[in-house]
């Protein structure tokens, strides 16, 4: 679709856009090792908004800024980088590949219009590739197929056109071709020309080889049909069935409707070392993809939810943005990647910070005006300030104190709540602690500040093993969480993570408690009988009273429930909480003067010691149900695993598209790496929940000696 010889980029300003036709919201979504974030690079250097493209190895790219992408040499986070191509603003979001960090992925859905996916022509579509590309499909996201790294020497462009078709469906159709002469370059099916980078970026166009032209008249006429299915005329097929040929202009505008309408998908092949399809790439963003306009803001409501509130990219619409990734900065501090879906933001204003619906995740409910002193332009971990943000653009504010990733930043006078994305949930424990006292402090602070910002972790503070404990999508996660803690000056160390137990009777047993006690001229005097019986798994604490004759008073009655009730969490034969058993009491001696409720509470809990050293009592241990969804490839290994750790398998049933949904009961201490074990297993095509189902004995020969 490149029909200029010459191409003017932007300078590196900060560019403030007043309409929301001229922006376009564009992620790029790939597996890990793609070439996203060095496409991106190329991007922003043929562009002209920086003056030479960063490499990933040496770690001078724009979106790799944090020290952990460096270290690791791949994208850990969001990152977003503008240019501005024949003057529309693409807000390029560059978005990990690697699994653990699917979270960062759908935030950069949440803020984009349009996809580039990013297929390596080296590497072939694997099931983690099919994987992103239902992450795109699962929120209707229209998308363009990129073929990456054409200078490869294992590189083939046409074989992996042919292998997204097979895996990603009919609807992927090139727009372009690799052409076939000694030079690189392209040959545009719809401008039937041929796009020569023999002389590197931009292309010299002339016409296409006869080498080319057969091969470029089959793919087109395909490429045709598959644009005019989706037209609003529907004279245009037969028009063209009929011999007619359709203009240009024409097919550029249904093109455009049909990716939005996400049933068709354009291949592109690019090459960011060469600059091969880098203009044709931005031409097609450009003129191809969505606008704002023709994207559908998420769910708005009242903060209340009484009432639904229907809005539009309308820059004079109430003011409606979304917070899609927190950062803290060591210099400015707490930044907060916004869009802007509505309305337009504008610094030195106020604005209403809502945060609703994520209280499982540590993110507590949460509302609060707060004053926006600046607004800025992202470039990577550059900002550059602007002087407003319509709907439909990106922005990043600082210094918003109460704003976390998935608030709704809105007018102080007219306060919205916008509905969060589908998080995904952290199923990798860590436990950690301060290195040393020192480091508490620093832990605590920083701890805060993480959780704010990553809704992929989330904070459990065990009060039965006295654990801090982070749960995290997985190693790689886990390893750029504890860096980020270290980096706030938060030395950390890990250590096993410990399950919460339970102890039980396994036969009836009795118990005599006895507490008489003189000191200081007051005494204390309780005695107290039970019998304690199991009850079956989950029915709790029971407490009977079956005394007669005034032998325990009524008004102490309840003060042995409650020494009973307090013994029955500090533990009795291991110091785990005691579950599932039925208390009654009766018998008793009292006082008239020395007995009291404390005295019968202690007399409760001696007796339900007294019980324990009597009877028999098991360990419980917390068992989990399991969901896994699989390819259909991996479900013997997968079954065979689950058996490995102690499962048993519920059923089995086909969800569709060559998948299985094993439903399971594990105990929970084989669940503490299932996430990175079960990656390993599939190759990262399969995926679990989990959820508590009840506590079950543990095995006498797994008990604690």
């Amino acid at each position: 679709m490149a029909d200029k010889q010459s191409r003017n980029g932007d300078s590196g300003a900060a560019v403030a856009v007043d309409d929301p036709r001229n922006v376009r919201n564009v992620v790029l979504v790939g597996p890990s090792g793609s070439g996203k974030t060095t496409l991106t690079e190329a991007l922003l250097a043929v562009s002209g908004t920086v003056s030479r493209a960063g490499s990933v190895v040496e770690g001078t790219t724009v979106c790799d800024h944090d020290p952990a992408a460096v270290r690791q040499q791949r994208s850990v986070g969001l990152a977003v980088a503008p240019v501005v191509h024949d003057g529309t603003k693409i807000n390029l979001i560059d978005t990990p590949g690697y699994a653990d960090f699917v979270g960062e992925l759908r935030a950069g859905l949440r803020a984009a219009d349009a996809a580039l996916f990013v297929v390596s022509a080296a590497e072939g579509v694997d099931a983690a590739t099919v994987a992103l590309w239902e992450e795109c499909d699962a929120v209707g996201m229209p998308r363009a197929v990129v073929i990456s790294r054409l200078d490869h020497h294992r590189a083939d462009a046409t074989a992996e056109i042919a292998a997204c078709q097979e895996a990603f469906g009919a609807g992927v159709l090139p727009l372009y071709l690799p052409a076939s002469g000694d030079g690189p370059g392209l040959i545009g099916l719809i401008t039937q020309r041929l796009f020569d980078y023999s002389g590197g970026y931009p292309p010299v166009i002339g016409e296409p080889g006869a080498g080319d032209l057969e091969r470029m008249t089959e793919a087109r006429n395909e490429l045709i049909e598959g644009i005019i299915a989706e037209s609003e005329d529907e004279t245009l097929m037969d028009r063209y069935l009929a011999g007619e040929e359709i203009a240009e202009s024409t097919l550029i505008s249904d093109l455009e409707t049909a990716v939005a309408r996400g049933a068709f998908h354009p291949v592109v092949p690019v090459c960011a070392t060469t600059g091969v399809g880098l203009a044709e790439l931005l031409d097609g963003m450009v003129r191809a993809f969505p606008s704002p306009l023709e994207h559908p803001v998420p769910p708005v409501s009242s903060i209340d939810g009484s009432q639904r509130i229907e809005l539009r990219a309308d820059p004079g619409g109430p003011l409606a943005a979304e917070v899609v990734r927190t950062a803290v900065d060591s210099y400015v501090g707490r930044v907060s990647l916004v869009r802007v879906f509505s309305g337009t933001l504008r610094p030195e204003r106020p604005v209403h910070v809502s945060g609703h619906g994520l209280a499982e995740r540590g993110h507590e409910d949460h509302d609060a005006d707060e004053r926006v002193a600046h607004l800025y332009s992202p470039l990577g971990a550059t900002l550059r300030e602007v002087p407003y943000c319509v709907a439909g653009d990106l922005c990043a504010l600082t210094k918003v104190g109460s704003a976390e990733t998935g608030d709704t930043v809105s007018a102080p006078e007219h306060p919205l709540l916008m509905r969060p994305w589908t998080m995904p949930e952290p199923l990798l424990p860590v436990a950690i602690v301060a290195h040393n006292r020192s480091d508490e402090d620093a832990l605590a602070r920083n701890l805060s500040r993480l959780v704010a910002g990553d809704p992929t972790l989330r904070l459990e503070r065990n009060a039965e093993t006295a654990q801090l404990v982070l749960w995290c999508m997985g190693e790689a996660h886990a390893d750029v969480v504890l860096s980020r803690l270290r980096a706030g000056g938060a030395e950390v160390d890990t250590e096993p993570v410990k399950i919460s137990l339970r102890e039980t009777f396994t036969a009836p047993a009795k118990g005599h408690g006895r507490h008489v006690k003189q000191s200081g001229g007051h005494g204390q005097y309780a005695v107290c009988d039970i019998e304690v019986e199991p009850l079956e798994r989950g029915a709790g604490f029971e407490f009977v009273d079956r005394v007669v004759g005034g032998a325990v008073p009524h008004q102490f009655i309840p003060s042995v429930e409650k020494g009973v009730r307090a013994q029955l969490q500090r533990g009795l034969a291991a110091g785990h909480p005691v579950v599932d058993i039925r208390v009654t009491l009766v018998d008793g001696k009292s006082h008239s003067v020395d007995s009291s409720d404390a005295a019968f509470q202690t007399a409760g809990a001696l007796a339900l010691k007294d019980a324990a050293a009597n009877g028999r009592m098991t360990l419980l241990e917390p068992l989990d149900e399991v969901e896994v969804s699989l390819p259909d490839d991996h479900l013997g290994t997968v079954l065979g695993d689950l058996s490995s750790r102690r499962g048993r398998v519920l059923g089995t049933e086909s969800s569709g598209g060559g998948r299985t949904v094993i439903r399971a009961e594990v105990p929970a201490t084989e669940l503490l790496r299932y996430a990175t074990d079960l990656r390993s297993l599939t190759s990262g095509t399969a995926t679990f929940t989990r959820h508590h189902a009840r506590f079950d004995p543990l095995p006498q020969a797994l008990a604690p000696s």
